[in-house]
């Protein structure tokens, strides 16, 4: 269940959703909400996303991610993120 300011802020972000059904938009799960953010999102996005959520949050649902057979990463936004939240987190 997302909380009221992650769905405020799917709301802002809708057109980085833009494949998701309108009624689905806001029951996400957060690893999708992580994925497309740090794959599609500005700056900004990300700043937003890493305050709702929590740098060691973010950190721990980015690197889930590693055990599926496809990551649905760009190889340039797996490396720069791999290497931040390696620092950071």
């Amino acid at each position: 269940m997302n909380s009221p300011e992650i769905k405020a802020f799917i709301r802002q972000n809708s057109s980085l959703f833009w494949y998701t059904p309108e009624d689905k938009k806001e029951e996400i799960s957060h690893e999708f909400l992580v994925e497309t953010i740090l794959n599609y999102g500005d700056l900004e996005n990300i700043k937003t996303l890493l305050r709702i959520m929590g740098v060691e949050e973010t950190s721990r649902i980015f690197f889930s991610a590693e055990g599926r057979k496809k990551l649905n990463y760009y190889p340039e936004v797996y490396n720069y993120f791999s290497l931040l939240f390696s620092r950071y987190a």
